[in-house]
């Protein structure tokens, strides 16, 4: 219930009023049934805009870190993901990973809307990076479409580090979705699974318009935090 207060008496109007978002090709969102919604993932500000302007309810996998903080902003934290339906996740390990994989796969058994950021993390400079696999195995596993969406211009409202966001137009579109039906009993061929992720992220690309880099984005973020180390160190 409280995903829907937000969305319709607490913060969405807020959201539409301010920022004034627009859509397109919102037709490509099933009316019923199991579908992905994968995104760019340019900001925090991507997982409010995104149900806003989306009929259906979308489940998202939200890194666990959400739900464990500490103190009142951590209780807070876990109120709010907790209260809307998101379901945490833990990106440690290997093991930790497949549980998340057979969490998304029940969500899409269950015949709901799935949200997922195949970069696993937030650009740290608005480029598009390199997507994980996982997206690909529920996607075969679950027997569901994957409906591509770009997030426009909330890099620039809200990049990663800034609380305040700018008060600007934001827009979300939706490409046609991807049947990856071709493949199934293939899930577990980790070629297919690299094929049909680079397929996912190649569509992102195309939809975006953001330059794309063969890394992962937490990779990406390594070798800047190492560059500004050195840096200082000198």
């Amino acid at each position: 219930m409280l995903y829907w207060v937000l969305k319709w008496i607490v913060i969405g109007p807020w959201l539409r009023v301010l920022f004034r978002p627009w859509t397109d090709n919102m037709d490509a969102i099933p009316v019923e049934g199991p579908a992905i919604l994968v995104s760019n993932h340019l900001s925090f500000s991507d997982s409010f805009f995104l149900p806003l302007v989306t009929k259906r309810r979308i489940t998202f996998l939200a890194k666990q870190e959400y739900f464990t903080g500490k103190g009142i902003k951590g209780l807070i934290s876990k109120a709010f993901f907790t209260g809307v339906g998101q379901v945490p996740i833990d990106r440690t390990s290997g093991r930790a990973a497949e549980a998340a994989i057979t969490t998304g796969i029940r969500i899409l058994d269950e015949g709901h809307l799935l949200g997922i950021y195949p970069e696993g993390t937030r650009t740290a400079d608005g480029r598009l990076y390199r997507g994980k696999t996982g997206v690909a195995r529920m996607a075969l596993e679950g027997h569901a479409p994957v409906i591509p969406v770009a997030m426009i211009g909330t890099y620039e409202i809200q990049p990663p580090g800034r609380i305040r966001p700018r008060i600007r137009r934001v827009g979300v579109r939706f490409g046609d979705p991807l049947d990856f039906s071709r493949y199934d009993g293939m899930e577990s061929d980790r070629f297919v699974l690299r094929s049909v992720t680079d397929e996912i992220m190649y569509a992102l690309m195309e939809l975006s318009g953001q330059e794309y880099v063969d890394m992962y984005a937490t990779r990406a973020k390594e070798i800047k935090a190492e560059r500004r180390a050195a840096s200082g160190a000198e």
